[in-house]
């Protein structure tokens, strides 16, 4: 292998590491933004409404506060005009958020160190629910 081959792959390695090590921002703070869900059945305490035979649209604002953090670890409440969720969550070595509430879970992305895309999932015999929000950090 030539000299110039080794420091390339050198390079490459040495990229690739210090993308793997980034470290987690700050989360604490506020965090806010509308979801894009598909519901049916009852739906939750969040997307809550008259049962139908099919699916329906909805979009709620949504306030995520962040109170607690230790490195990739964080803990606090989930809220929309309707309900109020606790919260916990750890963030994976390549930004996956993974997150749990009393009633379903969800998968995010922390996009930037002020923006984050959550992703949550419900079902039970009585509703399911699929939504998306993308989050950002308030000031």
């Amino acid at each position: 292998m030539s000299k110039f081959a080794w420091i390339a792959a050198f390079a490459v390695f040495a990229a690739t590491s210090a993308a793997a090590e980034t470290a987690i921002p700050d989360l604490r703070g506020t965090w806010t933004g509308t979801s894009e869900s598909i519901v049916m059945g009852d739906g939750n305490a969040h997307h809550a409404g008259p049962s139908a035979t099919g699916p329906r649209l909805s979009g709620i604002a949504f306030t995520m506060t962040i109170d607690k953090q230790d490195g990739r670890r964080f803990s606090g409440s989930f809220k929309s005009a309707l309900g109020n969720d606790p919260i916990i969550a750890v963030v994976a070595r390549n930004n996956t958020i993974l997150m749990v509430d009393d009633d379903g879970y969800t998968v995010g992305t922390l996009m930037a160190p002020n923006r984050m895309e959550l992703c949550y999932m419900r079902q039970s015999s009585a509703a399911r629910v699929a939504s998306c929000t993308e989050m950002t950090k308030q000031p």
